[in-house]
């Protein structure tokens, strides 16, 4: 006796379509949805079930639940990988994302013992992430003369055979600061992510050391877990008296 396969709940369908819609552009970023009762009505189920469904778009970061006023579609994020050896914008920009940089001139710090390169990430035309990268020397004299609005850190000290094994990466909450928050056109006390990043090259020293902050509303960020060889710990930012 052959057993039918469970139907796909509508909720999923209606999800899908909505989904749909928002990626090819039906419903745009900003653009409010129908209104529930006419949605409900559209798709030939319960309210119950509708909101169920825009559950699930709220979930995948398509819309947002607004009470009182509606569900709007959000403004497309971009994602930063944590799984990754590459540069931010190498990251970005494989995920299609249109970036662009601009930088300061490198500055030497510490009695030469590193290069201090400063940039600012654009997403299309908007200030999405300020980096600072300190390069340590002998490394940062190979790129000194780089033009990082056109060529990604790593790429160039990938050009002169400085192979990078491992880095190690912390994210944490914070709002921006006065300097920052004019760099980025923000105001001061936004919601941001800063990630401390130190990369290290094949004999554990390290070479680069970075801090980006992200714009909160920009981007999400996404970590891919193996089954295996994962250890995670949690720590937390209160001391105990």
């Amino acid at each position: 006796m052959n057993q039918q396969a469970p139907r796909e709940p509508k909720y999923h369908a209606i999800a899908a379509d909505l989904a749909a819609k928002i990626r090819s552009g039906a419903y745009r970023p900003g653009q409010a949805l129908p209104s529930q009762r006419d949605l409900s009505a559209a798709y030939g189920v319960t309210m119950m079930t509708l909101r169920q469904a825009l559950r699930v778009v709220e979930d995948d970061g398509l819309v947002s639940q607004q009470p009182g006023r509606g569900t709007f579609v959000t403004e497309p994020r971009a994602a930063y990988q944590l799984d990754s050896l590459r540069g931010l914008a190498e990251d970005l920009r494989e995920q299609g994302h249109t970036v662009r940089t601009e930088a300061r001139a490198p500055a030497e710090l510490g009695a030469g013992r590193a290069l201090r390169i400063e940039r600012v990430r654009l997403l299309g035309d908007r200030p999405a992430v300020h980096q600072v990268s300190w390069v340590r020397q002998p490394y940062g004299s190979l790129v000194r003369g780089v033009d990082f609005t056109q060529v990604s850190l790593y790429a160039a000290l990938s050009e002169h055979d400085v192979v990078v094994h491992r880095a190690t990466e912390r994210l944490r909450p914070a709002v921006l600061d006065t300097e920052i928050a004019a760099l980025l056109g923000q105001p001061e006390g936004v919601p941001v992510f800063v990630s401390d990043r130190v990369t290290y090259g094949m004999d554990g020293d390290p070479v680069v050391v970075d801090q980006a902050t992200i714009l909160g509303d920009a981007m999400e960020v996404r970590a891919e877990r193996a089954a295996t060889g994962l250890s995670l710990r949690w720590t937390s930012n209160v001391e105990h008296g």
